[in-house]
C-alpha cells in the first residue's frame, strides 16, 4: 500500500513539472453545430410503399459538429421524431461523419440507433449551403436515404429504405 502512494507521488510530480511542456489544443479544430427538420418523403419495406401522404412523420434534428479541417467532420445528430398516426415519438441517436466535396456541397454517412427500439441502421447524406445568414451561419439542404433494420422476433427482421429532405441552418 505505501509503495503505490509514493508511486502516485512521483507519477504527480513528474505531471506538474511535464505538464507546462505539453502543447496546447490547437485552434484547428473547430465547434459547430446544426438544427433543423427532416421530412422522410418515400420508404419502402416488405414490397410495401409508404409516402408522406400516407404517414406524416416529422423530425427536428440538432447536431454538434467538430471540424478537423474543412474537409472533414464528426457529427453527432440526435432526432426527436413525431408520427401522427397512430401518435408516436421516438428518438434516433444517429452519430457520422461529413467530407467536404468543394463548393458547398458535403457527403457523409451517419449510423442510426433507435433509442428504446428494437432497429438500427446507416444513413448516406448528401449536402449543399443554400445561403449564409449573418457572419456565421448557413442555411442548407440535405438529401437523406436513411436504411434501417428492425427485429420483429426471432429471424424475422424488416429492412426499411428511405428518402427525405432535410433543412437546416448550421453555425
Amino acid at each position: 500500500m505505501r509503495k503505490r502512494v509514493v508511486l502516485t507521488g512521483i507519477l504527480a510530480f513528474i505531471a506538474t513539472i511535464a505538464g507546462p511542456a505539453v502543447s496546447p489544443a490547437s485552434a484547428q479544430n473547430r465547434l459547430g453545430g446544426h438544427m433543423g427538420f427532416v421530412l422522410p418523403l418515400v420508404s419502402r419495406a416488405n414490397g410495401t410503399t409508404t409516402t408522406i401522404a400516407d404517414d406524416f412523420v416529422i423530425g427536428f434534428p440538432v447536431g454538434i459538429t467538430v471540424r478537423k479541417s474543412d474537409k472533414f467532420a464528426f457529427d453527432l445528430e440526435l432526432v426527436p421524431n413525431i408520427q401522427n398516426n397512430p401518435l408516436n415519438v421516438t428518438l434516433t441517436v444517429h452519430p457520422g461523419v461529413v467530407a467536404g466535396l468543394g463548393n458547398g456541397w458535403g457527403a457523409g454517412a451517419r449510423i442510426a440507433f433507435d433509442v428504446n427500439q428494437p432497429s438500427w441502421g446507416f444513413t448516406p447524406i448528401l449536402n449543399h449551403g443554400l445561403t449564409t445568414v449573418g457572419k456565421d451561419a448557413t442555411l442548407f439542404g440535405e438529401l437523406v436515404l436513411p436504411i434501417r433494420f428492425q427485429s420483429r422476433g426471432p429471424g424475422n427482421t424488416t429492412t426499411t429504405i428511405g428518402l427525405g429532405i432535410h433543412l437546416g441552418i448550421g453555425f
